[in-house]
């Protein structure tokens, strides 16, 4: 890989549990990367989802994340301090009103003429009376409507470091869902991540890649604010026996719950094994060994 002098990558966990495999092989995974390009390495906790989230468990998990020997440049990131900031961009931002209920998208998005998964533009070009008339019933509910970015592209071209060059759908996405009138905070996490990203200049965006699909809007976002185009490293993720995604809710084995049979060197030299350098106990041993054309690139099954 080249040195990229400037710029950095990141982590950014989401602190609605503790770590488990799968997302300690991406952190590392993340933290390899920026440091093998002479990159600064940033910590961004997703905590936008305040409902979900808890500073309680961002604490946990960046407990665990030092544990391993991920070490991180500057100050944790909160998205929960940044609202001012998603909000004062959407203003800056070709926007328009959406009054439709999930029904209602699932519906219209299933017409054949609309891609799979994409909005269709239900509310873009209402009357301003007939945007009167929605924006009264809700508020009669107690609810404001949902905030859409207004595109000019349907469709956008990111690079992947595995994936090569990707076309991906771009829609009329969310800005800020709709929802109770007292709440008018839920930020979508395709404005906020792109707008912490461009903030904090990462210029190299390491995930699972499952997210894969989300990039062109995301990319093509940056580039409506101004931001660089950044490149991207789509990781497979980690899968359990039955062949399913590791999830918290599914009750994946957390590194705590690791810790209480093993130590954090049988943990490292797991995560190593995960990405092709077996037999390494540390992660400094890793930074050095790791070599992102040996990654495996089906997902790594984990086994109890």
């Amino acid at each position: 890989m080249t040195s990229a002098a400037t710029g950095a990558g990141r982590y950014a966990p989401s602190p609605s549990g503790d770590l488990h495999f799968g997302n300690l092989r991406t952190a590392v995974l993340a933290w390899l990367f920026a440091r093998q390009t002479g990159r600064r390495f940033l910590m961004r906790v997703e905590d936008i989802d305040t409902q979900r989230s808890s500073r309680e468990s961002a604490r946990r998990q960046l407990a665990d994340l030092a544990a391993l020997g991920i070490e991180w440049d500057g100050d944790v990131i909160y998205q929960s301090d940044l609202f001012d900031t998603y909000r004062a961009a959407i203003a800056s931002l070709p926007h328009y009103e959406c009054y439709c209920s999930r029904k209602d998208i699932q519906r219209a998005s299933s017409a054949p003429h609309v891609a799979p998964g994409s909005y269709p533009g239900t509310c873009r070009d209402l009357s301003e009376v007939e945007r009167a008339s929605r924006r009264a019933e809700l508020a009669a509910a107690g609810r404001v409507p949902a905030l859409r970015l207004r595109a000019a592209a349907t469709e956008w071209t990111v690079q992947d470091f595995y994936a090569g060059s990707y076309t991906g759908v771009v829609d009329d996405f969310i800005l800020r869902r709709g929802g109770n009138a007292d709440q008018g905070r839920d930020y979508a996490y395709n404005l906020a991540v792109v707008l912490d990203d461009g903030a904090a200049g990462v210029d190299q965006v390491v995930r699972g890649d499952d997210l894969l699909s989300s990039a062109p809007r995301q990319a093509y976002l940056a580039h409506v604010l101004g931001y660089p185009e950044s490149s991207y490293v789509h990781v497979p993720l980690v899968l359990n026996a039955d062949g399913a995604r590791l999830a918290k809710r599914d009750g994946a084995v957390t590194l705590r719950q690791m810790l209480a049979d093993a130590s954090v060197t049988d943990v490292v030299t797991r995560l190593a094994e995960s990405v092709g350098c077996p037999g390494v106990t540390t992660l400094d041993g890793l930074l050095g060994d790791f070599d992102p054309a040996t990654l495996p690139r089906e997902p790594w099954v984990w086994v109890g």
